[in-house]
């Protein structure tokens, strides 16, 4: 069934919404690989507290014959998606779903879509917020068109998303007559780069989110480019963003410039109030003086 991923978003009233991104998923393989890597999982609970958009791979009562016993090997980022490897499994995590990990199982929330308990009592806790997959399926059985363009696409800040490729994406005539929260944000042409990290990387160029791609000069996409490289670069760096929540549920590092968090602020550059308004099933948050359009 095709899943209105921004009717999701309307209709979604309570919490905080996590959806993977860049950043946050690179931080998160980090911690995993530091905290699990090389755990015996001893007790597998899936599909604990039923969800209507939490999708499993198969039948999730599956997963506690698949998984028990096996020794989680690493943990990597593709895009907006984790991926855990369990020998000779693969643990694919992305959207909205928060990981936790927990020292002591004791210490497992209420409610979870996918608990882990390690041999050493230790656990991983998995919980879907508006949707998000908890796949979990033997290497190469899982056919995802976004998880095959995570894997094979290059992602900044790597030294492979270089100036000549980010040139071919936004020289496509299919781009052209779009804005910049559209190029940069839908069609996984840039996988992970979502509606969250685009407004500081905006906001460091100067462009408005709604400006067309064929009104940009050739300076601006240079802009562009510097700023998807550097700004993901800081995010990652400084642990993620701080409205996001790391693998212990603490918010990262870096200080948005143009979120939920600034909104009503001063502009860090002129002084004027960050506006917000509703574009494309989302918030944007620009300065109308900084980022004229």
């Amino acid at each position: 069934m095709a899943i209105n991923k921004k009717s999701l978003v309307d209709d979604y009233k309570g919490g905080v919404c996590l959806l993977l991104e860049i950043p946050e998923a690179q931080v998160l393989a980090y911690q995993l690989n530091e905290t699990i890597k090389g755990k015996r999982i001893e007790e597998v609970i899936a599909n604990h507290t039923p969800h209507k958009f939490a999708w499993f791979y198969g039948d999730p009562d599956n997963y506690k014959r698949m998984l028990s016993n096996k020794i989680v090997t690493s943990a990597k980022a593709y895009g907006g998606q984790v991926e855990i490897s369990v020998e000779d499994l693969i643990l694919l995590f992305a959207d909205g779903v928060q990981m936790r990990f927990l020292e002591n199982k004791k210490d497992s929330p209420a409610k979870h879509q996918l608990l882990l308990i390690f041999a050493d009592n230790s656990a991983l806790s998995c919980s879907v917020q508006m949707y998000g997959g908890l796949w979990c399926f033997p290497e190469g059985q899982f056919h995802s068109i976004y998880y095959q363009m995570a894997k094979e696409k290059p992602t900044p800040p790597s030294s492979q998303f270089d100036e000549n490729y980010f040139s071919r994406i936004i020289s496509q005539p299919a781009v052209q007559n779009l804005s910049l929260k559209a190029f940069l944000a839908t069609e996984q042409r840039i996988p992970g780069l979502g509606n969250g990290v685009l407004q500081d990387i905006l906001f460091n160029t100067g462009l408005h989110p709604r400006k067309k791609v064929e009104s940009l000069s050739a300076k601006e996409k240079e802009q562009i480019f510097q700023s998807i490289r550097s700004t993901l670069l800081e995010m990652v760096e400084n642990g993620g963003r701080d409205t996001e929540k790391d693998l212990w549920g603490k918010p990262g590092g870096y200080k948005t410039i143009m979120s939920k968090n600034t909104f009503k602020s001063p502009c860090p550059s002129c002084g004027m109030g960050i506006e917000r308004s509703r574009y494309m099933g989302g918030s944007i948050y620009f300065c109308c003086n900084c980022q004229k359009l």
